[in-house]
């Protein structure tokens, strides 16, 4: 699958693409997921907010990243993959900043 389409659920794979690299007047909140060190596909991304309510989720693509953009404040990010992998990040977002997250599933 290619960036930006949808695996049938509706989450974007990948999430939006950033065309620089630079957060701008964004705050963004990305990542990697890999498997023995290959960029895993197919892993599910979950932003929910401090209080564990829902935001978003995105679909990991070929090369195992995701990104959602974000408020100001603290995020939970929620990595689940395949062989019962679930994981969940504490972050704090802040406009014109990326937070890089690594997760090893």
């Amino acid at each position: 699958m290619s960036q930006g389409s949808n695996d049938g659920c509706g989450a974007p794979v990948g999430g939006v693409a950033l065309a620089d690299e630079k957060a701008g007047d964004q705050a963004v909140i990305q990542g990697v997921v890999t498997r023995d060190g290959q960029p895993l596909s197919g892993a599910y991304a979950r932003l929910l907010s401090a209080s564990d309510e829902f935001v978003g989720e995105v679909a990991t693509g070929d090369e195992g990243t995701f990104r959602f953009f974000a408020a100001d404040g603290d995020w939970k990010v929620r990595v689940l993959a395949s062989q019962g992998f679930r994981e969940e990040y504490t972050v704090t977002a802040e406009t014109g900043k990326i937070v890089e997250l690594k997760v090893a599933a």
